[in-house]
């Protein structure tokens, strides 16, 4: 990121210093036209510290996938979330920030002359990955949510059919992916892959394989299977070297929010949940001490009842591994591709290699990226209770990738939909479930009055279910 910075210092010197005598005539308070690459950089920041932030008042997801409980203010753990706004501070994250500047980004690259054909269209794709990646969060948060008329000049736009933006956001990535080719023009402000259109090729394919296996059990006519197949041939991760990883510098401002959260606040807001103490201890699951720290005198994690008020000292805590501030932050990871693999090839579509070997793939990817490997990893997936097994399929990997989807705190939540496993406590204070969705922020009652309440089927009750939760 400190070459971003100094890529847009060394553009405007170089502004600075031309002898066009014509820019007297020009408004010097007027606005500048901000470079594209720059807004596509902000735009990926804000979506990475969206999904990596621990913040209450912003994404609640590592605690309803209940990783972490709460120490002393439990509401949200109690799925009290309209208190804070977060479904609205959401809606603001993604659509004021990250999807605002990105349509400006585009608009600009349209209209930039001096771009090659295929440097503009490489631009243009990456833009549209990723107002993919943050349309698709919303579904999976809201399922109805404003897409054709998002970003429009009209402020109350429609709600569109959640299973009808997924099917359009699968068309952009298959034309993103056959657009996508050579150096892409961005150079540092390609945050993710440093200006390697190939790499983003991977990230387009890996992508479709998962709203494909994400939608799979609603796959009624086919085209699920068709995408998922085709996505797997077309190129998807390999190892981990392709993850799409946001790196965070190691001083302010610009750490990973983690470290924000955890050590910067001075706060100890957060301990394991009995739910992950519950499952990990009996899987003797090696991560205990990288994910958390104060552990029993026999290496078990102690849980904090989901939802009760939790002693900090007296329960496993998040760990030191999650107090580095340039910790990397994951948009896609080839743990989960090989997770989606194994789902895929466990539902008999046609993919290279068996479930099995993707399911061993992912865990040991997993694994190695906390820094375990070895004869370690080969005894933790030896276990009669963590080895893959087609009778029960859904569960062995449902358990395994909401594991590794530690600090991924929707794509945890998202796994506990979609596997219904492992299972989820009931919150203590609540006394209620898991909410199947998050509802819509009072902003839009007020603002966009007709809209929200026509949204799924005018129902915005947070038992409804997103349109591929079918299980």
């Amino acid at each position: 990121m400190k070459k971003l910075f100094t890529a847009a210092s060394a553009a405007l010197l170089i502004a600075s210093c031309t002898n066009d005598l014509s820019s007297l005539n020009e408004n010097s308070k007027a606005p500048v036209q901000v470079p594209a690459g720059t807004l596509i950089a902000n735009a990926t920041v804000d979506l990475s510290d969206y999904m990596a932030s621990v913040n209450v008042n912003l994404n609640n997801f590592t605690l309803w996938a209940q990783h972490w409980t709460q120490t002393t203010y439990t509401d949200e753990s109690n799925y009290n979330y309209n208190q804070r706004d977060v479904n609205g501070n959401t809606f603001d994250a993604m659509y004021a920030n990250v999807l605002r500047d990105l349509n400006d980004a585009k608009g600009i690259i349209a209209a930039d002359a001096s771009l090659t054909a295929q440097v503009q269209a490489n631009q243009m794709a990456i833009a549209d990955l990723l107002q993919v990646y943050a349309y698709h969060l919303l579904v999976d948060i809201h399922n109805d949510v404003p897409y054709s008329e998002a970003l429009g000049d009209d402020v109350t736009p429609k709600y569109d059919n959640a299973s009808g933006i997924y099917a359009d956001l699968v068309a952009r990535i298959l034309t993103a992916h056959g657009t996508l080719a050579g150096d892409n023009g961005m150079g540092a402000y390609d945050l993710l892959y440093g200006g390697d259109s190939d790499a983003w090729k991977k990230f387009a394919a890996s992508l479709a394989l998962k709203l494909a296996v994400r939608s799979a059990d609603v796959d009624a006519d086919g085209s699920a299977k068709l995408v998922g197949e085709t996505a797997a041939g077309a190129g998807v991760f390999t190892s981990s070297a392709d993850n799409a990883s946001m790196t965070y510098t190691s001083s302010p401002p610009h750490t990973n929010p983690l470290w924000e959260s955890l050590v910067q606040s001075g706060r100890t807001d957060f301990c394991a949940s009995n739910t992950v103490a519950d499952v990990m201890n009996g899987l003797n699951d090696p991560r205990r001490g990288v994910y958390f720290r104060n552990l029993d005198s026999v290496g078990n994690l102690t849980g904090g009842i989901y939802g009760q008020n939790s002693a900090y000292n007296t329960h496993s805590q998040p760990g030191n591994a999650l107090e580095v501030p340039s910790l990397a932050a994951h948009f896609m990871s080839y743990s989960e591709v090989c997770f989606l693999l194994a789902d895929a090839s466990a539902r008999g579509w046609t993919i290279a290699g068996t479930a099995g070997e993707h399911y061993d793939n992912g865990v040991t990817a997993s694994l190695a990226q906390w820094g375990i490997a070895g004869a370690e990893a080969t005894a933790y997936l030896a276990q009669t209770t963590v080895a893959y097994d087609p009778t029960i399929w859904m569960e062995r990997i449902g358990v395994q990738k909401w594991l590794s989807m530690y600090m991924r705190g929707n794509e945890a939540y998202n796994t506990v939909r979609q596997y219904d496993y492992p299972a989820m406590n009931i919150a203590d204070v609540a006394q209620r479930p898991v909410p199947n969705r998050m509802s819509y922020g009072v902003d839009e009652y007020s603002l966009n009055t007709t809209n929200v309440g026509a949204a799924n089927n005018s129902s915005d009750l947070d038992t409804d279910k997103v349109f591929w939760d079918v299980n």
